[in-house]
């Protein structure tokens, strides 16, 4: 019994450890984690297990036996060439393929490593020393080259899932320019340059078209994967620092605002939920369909049929899976095409219904919801039936709209009737013969 107790104890300690998120760090400079304590201090009291790691470390590994050893990847070591271990290019897609998040912040000295992973994410960084420049939007305390940018909480994603509240501080960014794949619809503007930025390398006079111009000019970028992995790229390590943390804000234009801290750690932290998954998560459970009226559903619908179709969202939030509230859930009855597309009926404890008839048309469909908003995860459910025609025995007797044919056929047999009648009956008078 006392042995039994043990197991018991260990696995009640082993089981929340294998639930906890856990996160592999890259540093170029182990200061880094001094100098972005209170980013890290954050995701520790989020739930996030850190592992700190060089990344040029030749032990370095994502995954061992099949399984992988990381939920999350953090790379703030913006000037690596090549990673060590097993780690490269290859291996951390394979990773977002796998499930896995990719937090990523580099600056002006980006190596090959990153610039290549962006390429594969559909992120275009620009060139190593190059730096956004804005001679406008700069802060107060860059008098040489206007590197440290000002962006105003207008130039953030209007996602409340993905930045939550809009900061009501501007924000402070030093770093290099990216720009997004225009054929890659899955990238995620987060943070955009204002019209007068560009990205270029602050000694050079500009005597090329520089890679990024005014609002295709990209700060931070993000990207939801179809399998619901997250990775962000932000071109600013500083951005995550503790110094831009609580650092003032103002504009060297005249007469500019001034913010005694500035929105970058209300910002990140909120990013950081979103790329780790600790909110916009979305699950379904309970799809249910069947004949209004009745309990379960038939082996086969009929045409026409009045159906009931509910399914229960419910979302992530603050650790917890809570009711799902939303307007614009809808549900598709699908063939080749839809025949039916309307609106979920939502409740309070997040189940959506719908009532309505089915289709005059049988064949083999599908109660298809394929839910996909900016900053969740992509909800797609999808249940198929058979839906036939009537049996001879269910057809009404007599169709209104066949009557002429009924009182066509009718009045022939009776009219058959009548020249019967006559026909038979009717003698013509006899003639006497003639000598």
């Amino acid at each position: 019994m006392y042995f039994c107790r043990v197991l018991f104890g260990l696995v009640v300690f082993w089981v929340p450890s294998l639930a906890a998120d856990r996160a592999l760090v890259l540093l170029d400079n182990f200061s880094t984690r001094e100098t972005h304590s209170i980013f890290f201090g954050a995701l520790k009291e989020q739930g996030v297990t850190l592992s700190f790691k060089s990344a040029d470390d030749p032990n370095l590994s994502l995954i061992k036996y099949g399984e992988f050893l990381y939920d999350h990847l953090i790379i703030f070591s913006p000037s690596v060439t090549e990673f060590g271990g097993d780690i490269d290019v290859a291996a951390i897609t394979n990773f977002v393929d796998g499930g896995g998040n990719v937090l990523v912040a580099t600056n002006s000295d980006i190596g090959e490593a990153i610039r290549d992973l962006g390429t594969e994410c559909g992120i275009d960084f620009d060139e190593e020393k190059t730096s956004v420049i804005d001679h406008l939007n700069h802060d107060v305390s860059d008098l040489g080259y206007h590197t440290t940018i000002v962006a105003d909480p207008s130039q953030v994603i209007d996602s409340q899932i993905i930045v939550g509240n809009r900061p009501t501080s501007a924000l402070l960014f030093s770093g290099v320019g990216m720009t997004a794949d225009p054929d890659n619809p899955l990238v995620l503007e987060i943070i955009s340059g204002s019209s007068t930025s560009y990205s270029y390398v602050p000694d050079d006079d500009v005597k090329d078209y520089p890679h990024a111009v005014g609002r295709s000019t990209l700060l931070i970028a993000g990207l939801q994967a179809r399998n619901n992995a997250r990775i962000i790229f932000s071109g600013s390590l500083d951005f995550f620092s503790n110094k831009y943390f609580a650092s003032s804000v103002q504009k060297a234009l005249p007469g500019s605002q001034r913010y005694d801290k500035s929105g970058n750690q209300e910002l990140a932290l909120s990013l950081a939920q979103w790329v780790f998954k600790k909110k916009g998560v979305l699950r379904f459970s309970d799809v249910k369909h069947h004949k209004q009226g009745e309990p379960q559903p038939p082996v086969a619908y009929t045409i026409a049929d009045d159906v009931e179709y509910t399914i229960k969202i419910e979302e992530l939030a603050n650790g917890k899976w809570v009711p799902f509230q939303a307007k614009d859930v809808q549900m598709e009855f699908v063939r080749i095409d839809p025949f039916v597309r309307l609106n979920l009926n939502a409740s309070k404890d997040g189940v959506f219904q719908a009532l309505f008839k089915l289709p005059d048309v049988y064949g083999v469909y599908q109660f298809k919801v394929d839910y996909k908003r900016i900053g969740y995860t992509n909800l797609y459910s999808t249940t198929q039936m058979s839906v036939r025609p009537y049996t001879h025995t269910e057809y009404e007797r007599f169709i209104f709209s066949a009557y002429p044919y009924y009182f066509s056929a009718f009045s022939m047999m009776f009219g058959l009737f009548v020249f019967s009648m006559v026909y038979l009956h009717h003698r013509d008078d006899p003639k006497d013969k003639l000598d």
